[in-house]
């Protein structure tokens, strides 16, 4: 009867320990999360980590639009005349950051806010027009927070995909 108890309880101690070694292996695989940034309509948010991050790292052109070009990012419904507000973490705003929707700067020079509220009409402002056509405005907007680095140069990308309610 002993060595039956003695090997159940050698066999719970190896299990122990090996799930404990599992642990220490999966914990060391994890990436650091990204800093988050939010965008919020109404009553609805979507949070996102970043798109493209380096470690805090300056990231490439190259890079950047890749990241740019790919066709991700959280989804948000905005209502004619609805407010779109920005939340960074206090990380991101440290280094400042800047707004771009579809590839255009909506910001006159970077924020070290934390928060930041947009008109509706900025972000779904008419397209330029084509020559004899009138200026239409867009249905969605892409979105991208652009975290900068103290040289104005790119360090991570977060998107969000923003679209009219109809």
């Amino acid at each position: 009867m002993t060595s039956a108890l003695s090997r159940s309880k050698t066999r719970r101690t190896a299990m122990a320990a090996g799930a404990a070694v599992l642990g220490l292996v999966a914990l060391s695989a994890c990436e650091k999360p990204t800093p988050l940034a939010t965008v919020t309509v109404g009553s609805n948010s979507a949070s996102a980590e970043a798109a493209c991050y380096n470690d805090g790292k300056r990231l490439s052109q190259e890079k950047l639009k890749s990241c740019f070009s790919e066709n991700s990012g959280k989804k948000v419904t905005v209502h004619d005349g609805e407010k779109v507000r920005v939340g960074v973490d206090p990380e991101i705003a440290e280094s400042g950051w800047v707004m771009v929707v579809n590839g255009q700067p909506t910001m006159a020079e970077a924020s070290k806010d934390t928060y930041r509220t947009f008109d509706f009409d900025q972000i779904f402002a008419p397209q330029q027009s084509t020559p004899g056509g009138a200026a239409a405005a867009p249905k969605t907007a892409k979105v991208a927070i652009i975290e900068l680095t103290g040289g104005d140069k790119p360090k991570g990308l977060w998107q969000f995909n923003l679209s009219k309610a109809s």
